[in-house]
């Protein structure tokens, strides 16, 4: 359950969260205005709670929600849906988290139009969602997680991902595969189906192309 790479930056990932340099954060650490935090072996690094209180956020009196998300692709998978939320259940209880609201979403990683999803960004884009928990990074997005996570950081949201391997069905990953060929073979087919149609504008095309030429010359033998 290492949730580390959520809560804890860099100087690097922490300079460009906040838009400055890291020498800018070096200085700020010598001079005490921002003072990193040490690792056993004496590495610099930040917490989200430091990148709150630069930003004069309160997190003392933060009223926003903290949320569960699982999702699943298909109602037959209904059973792993419950085992997400039972698990991120115990896991928020085991750290003294209060969950707010739990959401359970249907639908492909790879469908940006998913409703729940959606609004739960929506959400946070109002500034109503303090923690998203998550079993996996691909129960949140399939592909492009890394912007959204930099998305939800913006508006001072936190994904944490408990990375629980066996909640996280490799069977979806082939699903997603599969749907991305049928988009695709549809498209290639769409385009065999128009293909006497496509065929038949290229040669109106070249006839009214070879017709202007014909004019153009009349006239100037003409002029």
């Amino acid at each position: 359950m290492n949730t580390s790479n959520i809560t804890n930056y860099k100087p690097k990932d922490f300079a460009e969260l906040l838009g400055v340099s890291v020498k800018t954060l070096q200085r700020w650490d010598r001079e005490g205005t921002l003072k990193a935090n040490r690792t056993p072996t004496d590495r610099r690094y930040y917490t989200y709670d430091q990148y709150l209180q630069f930003k004069g956020i309160n997190t003392e009196d933060d009223q926003r929600q903290v949320v569960i998300y699982a999702r699943v692709s298909t109602k037959n998978q209904k059973d792993d849906l419950q085992n997400q939320v039972a698990f991120l259940r115990q896991f928020c209880n085991a750290k003294g988290m209060i969950v707010d609201q739990c959401i359970e979403d249907y639908g492909s990683g790879l469908d940006y139009n998913r409703k729940k999803w959606n609004e739960l960004l929506d959400e946070v884009m109002e500034q109503k969602i303090k923690t998203i928990i998550v079993t996996h990074k691909d129960r949140f997005i399939r592909f492009g997680y890394d912007w959204f996570e930099k998305f939800c950081t913006k508006f001072n949201t936190t994904i944490v991902v408990v990375n629980n391997e066996e909640l996280s069905p490799q069977e979806e990953l082939v699903q997603d595969i599969v749907s991305i060929l049928h988009m695709f073979s549809c498209r290639l087919y769409g385009l065999r189906k128009y293909k006497k149609q496509i065929e038949k504008d290229v040669e109106i095309a070249k006839e009214l192309q070879d017709g202007n030429k014909s004019v153009r010359g009349t006239e100037s033998q003409d002029s």
